[in-house]
């Protein structure tokens, strides 16, 4: 019995997921801590974890999975790793980390990326890098270099999280294009590093790791990772990618106009493309797609709500710590639209939907005598599906088809309420397939280590769950709901704007 062994570097939790590589299923699956992991705030608008404690979760979910499930480590034929998107890790020529990740939500970058959007102009970065530098990698780079000097004076080279968690199993300091591109360090139009950027922040090349192919053998387990975690040394480690385009190729998402969602920590619609077209105020983003190639360049275009699984949370705890079941049991106890109570769901960073503006969430309309718990939870769960709707209207004027979305029947989707507004508000129909991150990492293991000798063979295993459709009358009063919601943030933005003005 061969297996397919996929790892997903959340910011919440590590997750380890066993296929069959006969059947495509997935047979086991980890998940560790058992508790979320947290962030580290050392300011507001900072948000920062270590890499080490990664490391030692996939040692943990490994553990647990060859506990749960009895496996040989010699029957793992290939290991894939997805990762939360653009943190930035550093480490010196010894191989270890200089200081703590500066992670995904993180803004204190937000102001140097936007000086750059407007030194470089905004429209040779819309042209070339199909982004503004904004909060992304290269930018948090920058900031390191700033105000850390003696840290930046120590980086040997730079990663991605699942670069970082590649060089532990592997010694091998590398990266891939899609990589790249999530951070803004990719030219488009030249299909190369984008030196310009680099050259404007004063940031040497030298410090990007090796690139390699998505699907390839980027390198093997070192003898001593693998007696860390109970595999065999030698295993090819032969598929990395960031979390939202190793979702989309989770739920098979490979061509124009298939687009894939998510709604975990974050809240992500994904669309594939082939055209070099960026939003005119980068509200959404481009990066390569996992499949991409020199000769047929695939992009997805990806807008992103950073309060969404964590807005759940929030409110799981300040409601008595129910299961998440009985919350989404809570919010169908209200109506649609929620008497009246409108939430706004941006409390987790600079939200690139409204132009990385500093942002909180918010509340309106509360009335003590009518509202409880379950209209809180709900106008929560629709609040968060208003914002994602907010970010697909900015990718269909864009020119992404979004009518048909694919999701893995996970985290927020597993809400009735959050499906039935999401379908309806959007106008869209709904696939939930019987897939996660981690058991995409393994396919596209699968892939790049020649166990499957293409994607139609490597998603044998994977199942439609359901599909959900829009329904006139629900449709009408979503809808309704929708248009108050956008009435309320165009309201709060309004000062904002002025001030900016």
């Amino acid at each position: 019995m061969k297996y397919l062994l996929g790892y997903d570097i959340g910011s919440s939790s590590i997750k380890a997921s066993l296929l069959d590589v006969n059947t495509g299923r997935c047979v086991a699956a980890a998940t560790t801590p058992t508790t979320e992991m947290g962030m580290d705030v050392p300011q507001a608008g900072w948000a920062e974890q270590r890499p080490e404690r990664w490391w030692q979760e996939i040692i943990n979910a490994t553990q647990k999975l060859q506990n749960g499930y009895g496996f040989e480590g010699g029957q793992v034929a290939a290991i894939g790793i997805t990762y939360q998107m653009h943190g930035l890790v550093l480490v010196d020529k010894a191989g270890h980390v200089l200081r703590p990740a500066i992670i995904w939500c993180d803004s204190r970058a937000v102001e140097l990326g936007n000086q750059a959007f407007r030194d470089l102009g905004e429209d040779f970065c819309l042209d070339n890098f199909l982004n503004s530098p904004g909060n992304f990698t290269a930018s948090k780079l920058k900031w390191v270099r700033e105000n850390e000097p003696e840290i930046y004076a120590q980086i040997h080279k730079i990663q991605l999280p699942g670069d970082y968690i590649a060089f532990k199993l592997t010694g091998e300091l590398q990266t891939t294009v899609s990589g790249l591109s999530e951070g803004v360090f990719w030219n488009f139009k030249k299909q190369a590093i984008a030196q310009e950027l680099l050259d404007y922040y004063g940031i040497s090349a030298e410090l990007l790791p090796e690139v390699v192919d998505t699907f390839a053998i980027q390198g093997r387990l070192t003898a001593e990772a693998a007696q860390t975690l109970g595999l065999a040394a030698g295993t090819p480690i032969s598929y990395r990618a960031g979390d939202q385009p190793n979702n989309a190729f989770s739920l098979n998402v490979l061509n124009a106009g298939e687009v894939a969602a998510t709604a975990g920590t974050s809240g992500v619609v994904y669309g594939i493309n082939e055209t070099l077209s960026a939003d005119s105020r980068s509200r959404v983003n481009s990066f390569v797609h996992v499949n991409s190639t020199l000769e047929r360049p695939k992009n997805g275009v990806l807008m992103c709500l950073n309060g969404t699984g964590i807005l759940n949370s929030w409110l799981r705890r300040l409601v008595g710590d129910l299961p998440y079941e009985q919350l989404n049991q809570l919010a169908a106890q209200a109506p649609v639209g929620a008497a009246g109570l409108s939430f706004l769901p941006f409390g987790n960073g600079a939200e690139r939907i409204l132009e990385n503006r500093p942002s909180a969430a918010s509340l309106h309309g509360v009335q003590f005598n009518i509202h409880g718990r379950e209209h809180v939870v709900r106008a929560a769960q629709e609040g968060i599906v208003y914002a994602l709707n907010y970010g697909m209207d900015i990718m269909r004027s864009s020119g992404v088809q979004v009518q048909r979305v694919r999701a893995g029947h996970a985290n927020m989707f597993l809400s009735p309420v959050f499906r039935e507004a999401f379908v309806n508000a959007g106008n869209l129909t709904l696939e939930l397939y019987n897939t996660d991150a981690a058991q995409g990492a393994a396919r596209g293991a699968g892939i790049g280590a020649g166990v499957y000798a293409s994607p139609k063979e490597a998603f044998g295993g994977l199942e439609l769950i359901s599909t959900t459709e829009p329904t006139p009358a629900l449709r009408e009063q979503y809808q309704a709901a929708y248009s108050d919601w956008l009435t309320l943030l165009d309201r709060e933005l309004r000062p904002a704007e002025l001030l900016l003005a």
